[in-house]
């Protein structure tokens, strides 16, 4: 096999993987381990250092985006109709995706396969961004969840908290911008994947 001498840019360069959007390879940027947040430079596809996290609070789970997604047009379209609110734009960022796993990852910049089973509709100064929750594939614990709602409550609370609370100012507390919608389930989130993937086309392979 001919050795492959370039590593391909996370977002742009990985394949979705064949059975898509039902089974996914995606990109993870950041751990539960990580007391900053990581984030990847979508010009050089390294990753780097967004922010320290400003409180104690960390990632519940393993967090990164969906390669070849794109929050767009009719990502922003769909949360609007959904929420009924007409100002929702996409906020120009690959569909985001947390992952269980009963296994400590401790470092990310890695690929792991996937299994959508839901996700949060996080609207962020009026952009959708979306939160697709998701198994890893093969998990002992997590790998036989189908849909969201098997998930245990208090882990989906976690979630919601930290979103909501991970972009806030300790010394204005008051300022958040984040509002988390909906709780949505597997079926929602495979349509919010392919959004997704119809704005990256249209963005970037569309000529």
């Amino acid at each position: 096999m001919k050795p492959n001498y370039y590593v391909a840019h996370p977002w742009h360069g990985l394949e979705l993987g064949p059975k898509a959007p039902d089974e996914l390879d995606v990109f993870i940027e950041l751990t539960p381990q990580d007391t900053v947040k990581y984030e990847i430079d979508k010009a050089s596809g390294f990753i780097r250092v967004d922010r320290p996290q400003k409180y104690s609070n960390r990632s519940p789970t393993l967090y990164g985006f969906i390669p070849r997604t794109y929050s767009g047009e009719a990502s922003g379209k769909h949360c609007s109709d959904v929420v009924g609110r007409p100002d929702i734009i996409g906020d120009g960022d690959p569909i985001d995706i947390c992952v269980l796993s009963v296994n400590p990852i401790t470092h990310g910049n890695m690929i792991l396969t996937v299994i959508p089973i839901g996700g949060l509709r996080m609207i962020d100064k009026g952009e959708a961004d979306d939160k697709i929750v998701a198994v890893l594939k093969g998990d002992e614990v997590f790998g036989q969840i189908k849909d969201i709602s098997e998930v245990p409550k208090a882990l989906i609370n976690k979630l919601h908290h930290y979103f909501l609370t991970y972009k806030l100012d300790p010394n204005s507390p008051s300022t958040g911008t984040v509002e988390i919608a909906e709780v949505y389930d597997r079926n929602e989130a495979i349509k919010v994947i392919q959004y997704g993937i119809e704005d990256y086309i249209k963005k970037f392979v569309t000529v």
